[in-house]
């Protein structure tokens, strides 16, 4: 009973949605970190892609129900695998970046962008924080619940 609470609803998405940009912030820390490394490339992986599996997976977890296969247990979140993200069968998420292209290559070849990897940071930031959030009141909901509390 329990794995099918936490298989259900918005629970899987926000779980990767928080594994995503928990991984990505880490990708971008290391950006920030060797802005001033000679023959260093910046490396990320594309939120939009991601999102556009996430949002695939989702839809066919949707069609799934519709049809009436939730019991045959379609009500899992099936994920492919992307260009830069590889998704385990146990939840585990691999990322495979690359390096972005558009930015100026500097005289110690580095293509650093200072403003972009700050954008970049407060944006992820800001979807794993909204993540958390989400997942934190669905939790509180399930605890309610289980605790016959209104």
């Amino acid at each position: 009973m329990i794995r099918d609470l936490a298989n259900s609803g918005a629970m899987p998405v926000l779980d990767r949605m928080i594994r995503f940009t928990a991984q990505r912030q880490q990708l971008i820390a290391h950006n920030i970190a060797n802005l001033d490394t000679p023959d260093f490339r910046q490396m990320d992986v594309s939120p939009t892609s991601f999102q556009a599996a996430m949002r695939k997976a989702v839809e066919d977890r949707r069609d799934g129900k519709a049809r009436g296969a939730e019991s045959a247990g379609m009500n899992q979140l099936n994920l492919r695998d992307t260009k830069e993200v590889r998704f385990g069968r146990d939840g585990s998420m691999t990322l495979r970046p690359g390096t972005p292209s558009g930015n100026v290559l500097y005289h110690d070849r580095n293509n650093r962008d200072l403003e972009g990897l700050m954008q970049d940071l407060a944006e992820n930031g800001v979807a794993f924080r909204l993540a958390a959030d989400l997942m934190r009141r669905e939790n509180e909901m399930l605890r309610t619940a289980i605790s016959q509390r209104v």
